[in-house]
């Protein structure tokens, strides 16, 4: 279903149905991302006073806390890419021609695409060996399968992000991103 999902976004980028589904996609994405973040913040305040105000401190919040910020800014990226919001070094890119920065972003495109497939597989494989071998988080007992899965389901999203800007390029397309900074 979620490939499905995708080469309809991809495909039918016209299509309102597929708008839709892409703007669902996108929200999903983002609230997915943004309530990772704030359960991982509202934990660390919750420690803060468990330690500082009633003096039991709580060993399984730092844990916790790690593994959801962990997973929001993995997932966060998949929405930075979307906008467009990444660090980049223009100062070359900048200078050149309109169909020079074409080639130059079909090939980085194409290039981060193949670094998706890679990181998707080496965090499958890893997900795998994981659950495999039973490991469990020190103070919490969580399994680090589950720890670890962030790795090849970001690589999906980031690998979706790519493809869907290089068949945008591919067809001569500006890349319209929503929000963008600069």
């Amino acid at each position: 279903m979620y490939f499905t999902i995708t080469l309809l976004i991809i495909i039918g980028r016209r299509c309102a149905v597929v708008k839709k589904l892409n703007k669902a996609w996108s929200l999903f994405e983002e609230v997915s991302a943004g309530t990772f973040f704030f359960v991982g913040i509202t934990l660390i305040f919750y420690g803060v006073i468990m330690r500082y105000f009633f003096n039991e401190p709580k060993a399984w919040v730092e844990e916790v806390v790690r593994y959801f910020i962990i997973w929001g800014t993995f997932l966060g990226f998949a929405v930075a890419l979307r906008h467009n919001q990444h660090i980049q070094v223009d100062i070359v890119y900048d200078k050149l021609s309109k169909r020079a920065k074409r080639m130059v972003d079909i090939f980085a495109t194409s290039v981060s695409i193949l670094f998706c497939f890679a990181f998707t597989y080496y965090g499958y494989v890893l997900v795998e060996s994981r659950y495999h071998s039973g490991m469990v988080s020190l103070d919490v007992g969580i399994p680090m399968w589950i720890v670890y899965l962030i790795l090849p389901i970001s690589g999906l999203l980031f690998l979706i992000r790519f493809v869907e800007r290089l068949v945008h390029l591919l067809r001569g397309k500006e890349v319209h991103y929503d929000n963008p900074i600069t």
